[in-house]
């Protein structure tokens, strides 16, 4: 079937993510072009030497990079959190308990307003920028709620996990062995078919090192390949099992020893860093640069969930990640676009090269670099998902 080809010319600085391309870890090229032909890449160079195509955009001298790839998201809640924010503004802690509030409010809420929710949320993410969401459960935790939750998940992105293990279940507070069968088993049974990976939250209050090993070998069982909600809150065995275990990514990998920082750099488990967390909880941030000098590779994400990060901006992030974390611009960047893909284990989002989906992000910028210098500005001027405008 025939598609029509778009050129988008006089791209002032473009991101491609790679080197084949450009300079720098970005492959960054000046006075770019790209053509895109369906919702493919189908060229990428000097604007001086693009071919012709059956229609034309004048990106006025403005950035163009890949779509943001967020690979960590809480999409599927009902509720409003708002109270619990104000109280820790005004100095109370943050624990993993509030989670229960929100898990209420889900279980009462019906099928069309969750979805309403997810499609609101993933809509807001793409006005600014992000054109790949990953999308967890975990607000359920029941084997109804749980699977109504990925089918819904589904409908908006292919990027479905299975977190049956966020919290132990109301229900099961005086029995967490019970409540790990029930993951485990009934629950996984129900939820496996709706669901890429399998996620666990290995933190002190939730489930330890022996459960989550438990939860995700019965996940990898299923089909369903790993991600571990890691070392946020406290030192603990999770970041270790991440990488034991072969997960695709360790989340927030906060509070890291020499040897997990070792591990994540000599494994393929992506250290995915989420700063709207610490933010949102007055906590102590993630270091970006240690892992970096380490080897490690880092993603970018936001964590967007009702409780602990109720945002969508992955520029937010950016602008965080340079500011507090020990990260350039470029290697912010860098891991909000094909960090996020490497930690979702996709070669054909993150980058703009040829044969890549033509997911597309132009700001109202002259360089990436404004996503972090000009924090809190609506940047976006245009985006294209798989090829088409969304934006």
């Amino acid at each position: 079937m025939s598609t029509r080809t778009t050129l988008i010319t006089g791209i002032g600085s473009l991101v491609t993510n790679d080197l084949g391309h450009g300079t720098g870890p970005l492959g960054l090229l000046a006075d770019a072009a790209v053509v895109v032909d369906g919702d493919t890449v189908a060229w990428v160079g000097p604007a001086a030497q693009a071919p012709a195509a059956d229609e034309r955009f004048d990106a006025g001298g403005r950035a163009l990079l890949p779509g943001f790839v967020d690979s960590h998201a809480h999409l599927v809640f009902a509720g409003d959190r708002t109270a619990e924010f104000n109280a820790r503004m005004s100095g109370q802690s943050y624990s993993a308990g509030g989670i229960r509030t929100t898990v209420a409010a889900t279980r009462a809420a019906s099928d069309a307003e969750l979805d309403a929710n997810v499609a609101g949320f993933v809509r807001e993410a793409l006005r600014q920028g992000t054109t790949t969401i990953e999308c967890k459960s975990g607000y359920g935790l029941t084997v109804e709620d749980e699977a109504r939750a990925l089918r819904i998940a589904a409908k908006h992105t292919p990027e479905t996990t299975y977190l049956g293990a966020h919290i132990v279940a109301p229900e099961y507070a005086e029995d967490p062995a019970g409540y790990v069968d029930l993951v485990t088993g009934e629950m996984l049974d129900a939820c496996a078919p709706h669901a890429r990976w399998v996620d666990v939250f290995c933190e002190k209050g939730a489930f330890d090192g022996d459960q989550a090993r438990a939860v995700l070998a019965a996940g990898i069982e299923r089909g369903l390949t790993p991600r571990v909600h890691a070392n946020q809150l406290t030192y603990g065995p999770g970041v270790q099992l991440a990488v034991e275990l072969g997960a695709a990514s360790a989340d927030h990998c906060t509070h890291l020893t020499d040897e997990d920082v070792a591990a994540l750099a000599g494994s393929a488990t992506v250290a995915t860093l989420l700063p709207g967390a610490e933010f949102s909880t007055c906590a102590e941030y993630p270091s970006g640069r240690r892992l970096l000098d380490a080897g490690a590779v880092v993603a970018l994400s936001t964590d967007c969930n009702p409780g602990s990060s109720f945002t969508s901006s992955m520029a937010f992030c950016i602008a965080v990640a340079v500011r507090e974390m020990g990260m350039t611009p470029d290697e912010a960047v860098w891991s909000a676009t094909a960090g996020g893909a490497h930690a979702l284990r996709r070669s054909d989002v993150g980058s703009v090269a040829v044969g890549s989906r033509a997911d597309l992000l132009l700001l109202d910028a002259p360089s990436h670099v404004h996503l972090a210098y000009r924090p809190g500005v609506p940047l976006t001027a245009a985006v294209w998902r798989a090829g088409v405008r969304e934006v």
